[in-house]
């Protein structure tokens, strides 16, 4: 077990340290969320590499592949939706304020950082491929796991359609009438669906902390409050915000 935690260590900082190199040199830093996704695919992958020969192969190749899926579907989605466009917002107003070397404040702040997080949040699948033996109970993670892909993708699309059309308000249609983040909440669900295969081995739960931590990440670090800070200058975001749950999906209130 030893040996799979410091290799996919590694691999973790690894990924983010070429992100880091390919960020330097094009002089922006949101390519960080690209390396995200396929960090976790990388990670998966080392993974099932150093597990061969513990745990159950079935469960070894259902938890690799269900976090190269994500990864990479989440990876291509923010690589084309940055396309084109200037650097993320959100970068720009955390580098500004940088005490010194914007790079190297870059490295520290975003990049090692999310390395470790990335880790800590990949330890459920790692334990699920050392440990978890095939069981049918695994189809309610596999199940989870696809409520929140269905959650994320869906969400994802139709505010890129919402975009395209030249949408400048906000979107109240589709999965974003009942969460103000439907790609949030999928991305919680995903995290629980592979925290399930990992408690299948009474060991797996020592990891609890991991999908834990990503719907704090989630819903109250990084992801939400960001976004609705941003979000928040638009005309009607307010109503909106009063009117939609903002985060678990719920029926709108209704007008007062």
């Amino acid at each position: 077990m030893t040996v799979l935690l410091i290799g996919t260590a590694v691999a973790a900082l690894a990924v983010m340290l070429a992100a880091f190199a390919v960020g330097r040199a094009r002089g922006r830093h949101d390519g960080v969320d690209v390396a995200w996704g396929a960090g976790f695919a990388v990670v998966a992958a080392v993974g099932a590499v150093l597990t061969a020969g513990h745990g159950d192969p079935g469960m070894r190749v259902l938890a690799t592949a269900l976090t190269v899926v994500w990864g990479l579907r989440l990876s291509v989605h923010i690589l084309l939706r940055q396309r084109g466009h200037p650097e993320d917002r959100r970068y720009v107003d955390l580098l500004a304020g940088a005490p010194g070397n914007r790079d190297r404040y870059a490295l520290r702040k975003v990049y090692l950082t999310q390395a470790a997080v990335l880790w800590f949040v990949s330890l459920p699948v790692q334990a699920a491929q050392y440990a978890s033996d095939l069981s049918p109970w695994a189809l309610a993670g596999v199940a989870v796991w696809l409520v929140g892909m269905v959650f994320e993708t869906v969400g994802d699309a139709q505010l890129a359609r919402f975009r395209a059309r030249g949408g400048g308000g906000v979107l109240r249609t589709g999965l974003w009438r009942y969460t103000r983040h439907p790609n949030y909440f999928g991305d919680a669900c995903v995290w629980w669906g592979l925290f399930a295969l990992a408690a299948l081995d009474p060991a797996g739960w020592l990891t609890l902390l991991s999908p834990v931590l990503m719907t704090y990440l989630l819903a109250r670090g990084t992801g939400k409050p960001l976004m609705e800070k941003h979000m928040g200058q638009r005309p009607g975001y307010a109503d909106y915000v009063a009117r939609t749950s903002g985060f678990v999906p719920l029926p709108p209130k209704r007008s007062r």
